[in-house]
């Protein structure tokens, strides 16, 4: 099993498992709820953990069939499960604080204090270019390999 590889499985893993932790906290958060509703942020971080869990069994899978080199491997999925997991911390700190319903509205709040558009856009930015490239090279990659 390659670098890659491995990586995507222990991605998938955590985030699987993230995804089932959030989970409970979820049905903690509504069954002490008057509306029975969870936080926002609490709901994304459950929903997003789960569904990049099979993204990262996903990118594992196209790893394994690409025709590239293993370091270029390695660093594609390095940099689309860094963000994934980045994005899923996010969601995580904005549940516990509860500070905002949506994390792109102004102005950007983290917790008491104010952030900086250009450090939320930077990182949204980021976050494409890595999620999406790195998702790329591995698709591309194994579709060398298969056709």
């Amino acid at each position: 099993m390659t670098l890659a590889e491995k990586l995507c499985l222990t991605a998938t893993f955590v985030f699987f498992m993230t995804g089932l932790l959030t989970g409970i906290w979820k049905y903690w958060s509504m069954a002490r709820s008057p509306k029975a509703a969870a936080p926002r942020y609490v709901d994304i971080a459950h929903r997003s953990s789960l569904m990049y869990s099979f993204a990262a069994m996903l990118l594992g899978w196209l790893a394994s069939h690409s025709a590239y080199p293993d370091w270029l491997n390695t660093l594609a999925a390095l940099c689309a499960l860094g963000f994934f997991a980045l994005a899923i911390g996010t969601y995580v700190i904005h549940g516990v604080l509860r500070d905002t319903s949506n994390q792109l509205r102004k102005p950007h709040r983290l917790g008491s204090m104010t952030l900086p558009p250009w450090i939320v856009h930077g990182f949204m930015i980021s976050l494409v270019v890595a999620e999406v490239g790195g998702s790329l090279i591995l698709g591309a990659g194994a579709m060398m390999s298969v056709w």
